[in-house]
């Protein structure tokens, strides 16, 4: 089974848009087509940003909403301690590292992000950084329910 890192933009579009390509990434993940890979820090930052309120007004977002999120994250993912310490790596947003950290630590295959600052990286220690939409393609087409072969 895949090993992937997902960035904080995956997770906060998937709860912005309930049909988009984020979101079915997160259907994917729950429905089992890969082992998601998450450390303390990566739910931190995923609890900080669904708590800003411009964010959290605009798109009607709820405490539930954002609580049954964290707990997924918390309770059914393979969690890294995320305490790696590796050589600055993204000097324009060196809070992306945490990404990279848990990447290494689960010995990921696949980070997956809509920030060009980890796109423009390509890769880190061999682990290929993609798209949202190059991790569905990968996957195939069935990924709101579960391989019945």
């Amino acid at each position: 089974m895949l090993k992937i890192v997902l960035d904080t933009n995956v997770f906060v579009s998937s709860l912005l848009s309930k049909h988009g390509a984020p979101a079915q990434v997160l259907t994917a993940w729950r429905n089992r087509h890969f082992l998601l890979c998450c450390s303390p820090a990566i739910v931190r930052e995923v609890q900080r940003v669904l708590a800003y309120p411009k964010l959290r007004d605009k798109y009607q977002l709820t405490t539930a909403h954002t609580n049954a999120l964290l707990e997924l994250l918390r309770h059914d993912t393979f969690l890294v301690s995320g305490e790696t310490v590796i050589a600055p790596t993204i000097p324009n947003d060196p809070t992306d590292e945490i990404f990279l950290i848990c990447a290494l630590e689960a010995a990921a295959d696949l980070i997956v992000s809509g920030d060009r600052h980890l796109l423009e990286l390509g890769t880190y220690a061999n682990i290929p950084i993609v798209t949202v939409t190059a991790l569905l393609e990968r996957l195939g087409g069935n990924v709101t329910g579960r391989d019945t072969g």
